[in-house]
């Protein structure tokens, strides 16, 4: 008798366990569920940002390949960014527009760890690409006699294929360890893309550890790059100041200005979103910033290469008759 009451006991301990603990088998992304009124405003919007996205870094690409002028490594890594930023905006933005589209946002479990895996590998992509970005500077400013040796076309490949399988195991083992945490209650991810914290809120128990291994994981993958961003940018405008020439000074700060902005949109978006305190209060300013980041500088940045770059400008004008004309 006393042993099927200790049987009874465990099977209703299971089952509040169970009940406690639901086995996800898909989240609903709620991203602008709060203004139903706006959805097909900026499912149009971002339909129209999509595009430009395709066509203005789908054009650095190609003037970069088929323009003799532009056959150097500055171009050869600006094209690799411009693919990179193709790449890192069709992760978010398709599904959110046949989200407003079809106005469901239900996302199946493996989809939503694909989403993040690629999103979390291609984000580190973009902050070593930046690094190496930055590198070339440094070399072509402070070491210019060396510039040609040092940045040959097999030193090129090797940087931009280390940038891009770098975060390649890392990310697969977070995301592993993110989605093997319980899930409880809701199945609602308050925005528009899975994404790190926002599924962390849906977790069940202690999850300090979990939360030590994203800021270890950051401080390695996006802070280590932009410190040798900084380290990169500290010794160039020490040169930039030791040039004899207001031209000269002018002319090397002009092959740096627009990395640095594309750094400062990038970085600046991205800490406040991840470092700033979690609170509810937060989540809208969250979506805006994600936004901003995942959206808007995939979007300025063939603009702010094309309109600050004589070379490019000068490239396009040859290319775009010849692209009309077909």
């Amino acid at each position: 008798m006393q042993s099927r009451n200790v049987n009874l006991q465990r099977k209703n301990n299971l089952k509040i366990t169970e009940t406690n603990h639901t086995i996800m088998m898909e989240f609903v992304l709620q991203g602008f569920a709060n203004i139903p009124q706006f959805h097909w405003y900026l499912f149009g919007g971002f339909l129209v940002i999509y595009l430009i996205i395709l066509l203005g870094n789908g054009i650095i690409i190609l003037i970069t390949k088929v323009d003799a002028t532009l056959q150097t490594p500055m171009y050869f890594f600006l094209s690799n960014f411009s693919f990179l930023e193709i790449c890192y905006v069709s992760v978010t933005l398709p599904r959110m527009l046949m989200d407003l589209w079809t106005q469901k946002g239900t996302i199946s479990f493996l989809t939503c760890a694909t989403q993040m895996c690629f999103f979390l590998t291609l984000g580190v992509t973009e902050c070593f690409l930046l690094a190496v970005m930055a590198y070339d500077r440094f070399v072509a400013i402070c070491n210019p006699l060396h510039y040609p040796l040092v940045m040959n076309h097999k030193v090129c490949v090797q940087l931009v294929v280390a940038s891009w399988i770098s975060g390649f195991p890392v990310q697969i083992g977070q995301t592993f360890q993110i989605f093997s945490l319980s899930f409880c209650g809701s199945n609602k991810i308050n925005h528009f893309f899975c994404d790190i914290p926002p599924l962390l809120k849906l977790a069940c128990g202690d999850i300090f550890m979990n939360k030590l291994v994203v800021y270890v994981f950051a401080v390695l993958f996006v802070t280590l790059p932009f410190l040798l961003i900084l380290g990169f940018y500290i010794r160039i405008i020490f040169t930039i100041l030791k040039l004899p020439s207001k031209t000269g000074r002018t002319k090397a700060f002009s092959t740096c200005s627009s990395h640095i902005i594309i750094v400062l949109l990038f970085y600046g978006s991205a800490t406040v979103t991840y470092l700033k305190p979690k609170s509810n209060q937060y989540e809208g300013i969250d979506k805006l910033l994600s936004l901003f980041y995942t959206v808007l500088t995939p979007t300025f940045n063939p603009m702010i290469y094309s309109l600050r770059n004589k070379d490019v400008i000068k490239a396009m004008r040859k290319f775009l008759p010849k692209l009309s004309a077909l």
